[in-house]
């Protein structure tokens, strides 16, 4: 397995990263346990929750005990308040049974704390950091201008958005963030569902070395999938191209 620094978070990030938001799909506790001690035992290191499902924090944190300090936890809030934020922040800590968080996103599609913001937000992002409850800060969002504003701003971290294969104007924000220092975790990397080819996804992601894809992983056989990849990438040939290409068409 390769590791990565995730921009100027600094946070050594293994290559193949798995999210932890289709945990709850899985059903069975024990399974869930065996699937991220195999994602463990394989290299993977980085595994992204959220507050949004109580029940994928709480499976990861109960999967995770004897090994916390040698993972990387992300998880995110939507707070509309310092109140909420704060609230959402103790609930993940003790969900989790950790002391702290490795990378704290704020998650929204309609604006981006500030420093000294009127609402606090940010500043109580900042004060949670001091008392060392949260590591390393990110933003998440679905939005590219607001994604290309939270990056431009230099306060985060790191950003999460999804990188649809092939999307030029994703590209152009990769290579922002790039040119910033700033991490950038690629949420669905198969489109929902919509691409149906890990290895296409696979290759066209491994082409960016600052991409973080996030692989929401719900058997053993899909880990193997993607961890198979990992050990022999795609060729990047004409073929490939043609069907990335195919890809580019649909969603324009």
């Amino acid at each position: 397995m390769d590791y990565v620094r995730l921009g100027k978070s600094d946070l050594m990030i293994s290559r193949v990263s798995m999210g932890a938001m289709s945990l709850g799909r899985i059903g069975d506790e024990e399974a869930v346990t065996e699937l991220i001690r195999c994602a463990y035992t394989a290299g993977i290191n980085f595994f992204d929750t959220s507050r949004k499902c109580e029940k994928c924090e709480k499976l990861l944190g109960d999967s995770i005990g004897d090994i916390r300090e040698k993972v990387v936890i992300a998880t995110k809030s939507s707070a509309e308040t310092v109140a909420e934020l704060l609230s959402d922040v103790e609930s993940s800590l003790n969900i989790m049974h950790t002391d702290y968080i490795d990378l704290f996103q704020y998650e929204s599609d309609r604006f981006i704390p500030e420093e000294n913001g009127a609402d606090g937000i940010f500043n109580a992002i900042k004060s949670l950091q001091k008392a060392g409850k949260i590591k390393k800060i990110g933003f998440v969002t679905q939005d590219l201008e607001l994604a290309q504003e939270a990056v431009s701003k230099g306060i985060y971290d790191t950003l999460q958005f999804p990188f649809i294969v092939s999307a030029e104007q994703t590209i152009k924000l990769v290579e922002l963030c790039n040119s910033t220092d700033t991490g950038f975790i690629a949420m669905q990397p198969l489109c929902g569902g919509i691409v149906e080819s890990i290895p296409l996804a696979f290759g066209f992601l491994q082409q960016f070395e600052n991409v973080i894809p996030l692989w929401g992983v719900q058997s053993k056989e899909e880990l193997d999938q993607i961890l198979y990849f990992n050990e022999r990438p795609p060729v990047i040939d004409e073929k490939f191209q043609e069907d990335v290409e195919k890809i580019r068409l649909f969603f324009s």
